[in-house]
């Protein structure tokens, strides 16, 4: 079984929490998808809104993720030989896990392995690769073989993005094959520019050497650091 999935949160702290999930299941000839707003609730700021779209409205009389056809989906298939495959998989972990869903099977980060296989990748957005590698060609036609209408395919919405995630997997699946993704997710990628802050485009190696105390004040300060920023500044200092 694949599961590609993708969450929208009230935020990106420890205490945010899921307000819509989309889920695409593929075993064999058999393929499902699920989208649903979930309440766990956590009030959704405006901020948060502007990016997915999801209002306070829209979720008040929705069930916690617990009750939902998702999680319920998850547990069904929550075995060793089943493989979850999300954009920036940590993080859709950490949300599952703060309510109660811990993953037993394979995981593959999309985001991690476009890193890897693709590095010349000016960024690494889902949403940036979609257009970078020319996944929206095809995205109607992916989109029909799981009755998704044309509405849906729009940034940030959890089962558009879940859709985006399998047709990504899919083109990183013709450089490597399933099980060498799998490992790839688990290694740790060697940064070499900054991809924001005031460094921005530059690269990490040069402010190594002409403003090391920034990577170390990085190191100390930012609390949820990417881990392989993390791993490439240390690399480099």
């Amino acid at each position: 079984m694949l599961i590609f999935l993708d969450l929208e949160t009230t935020g990106l702290e420890a205490s945010d929490k899921i307000c819509s999930i989309g889920i695409i299941g593929v075993k064999g000839s058999e393929v499902s998808s699920i989208y649903e707003l979930v309440n766990e609730g956590k009030k959704i700021p405006a901020k948060a809104s502007s990016i997915n779209h999801i209002t306070n409205e829209m979720i008040k009389d929705k069930l916690p993720f617990k009750q939902s056809r998702a999680w319920k989906f998850l547990d069904e298939n929550n075995q060793e030989d089943a493989t979850l495959i999300v954009h920036n998989i940590n993080f859709d972990l950490r949300m599952l896990q703060a309510l109660g869903f811990i993953w037993q099977g394979k995981t593959i980060d999309t985001l991690r392995v476009t890193k890897h296989l693709i590095p010349e990748c000016e960024h690494f957005s889902l949403q940036f690769l979609r257009y970078e590698l020319k996944l929206y060609k095809q995205e109607q036609k992916e989109a029909l073989k799981y009755a998704l209408h044309e509405g849906v395919l729009v940034p940030h919405n959890a089962l558009s993005d879940a859709l985006h995630v399998k047709m990504l997997y899919e083109y990183l699946l013709e450089i490597k094959e399933h099980e060498m993704l799998v490992e790839l997710s688990q290694k740790n990628v060697l940064i070499q520019k900054f991809e924001f802050g005031k460094y921005s485009g530059r690269f990490i190696e040069e402010i190594s050497m002409c403003d090391r105390g920034y990577l170390e004040w990085m190191l100390l300060n930012i609390t949820h650091l990417d881990e392989d920023l993390r791993y490439s500044i240390e690399r480099y200092l």
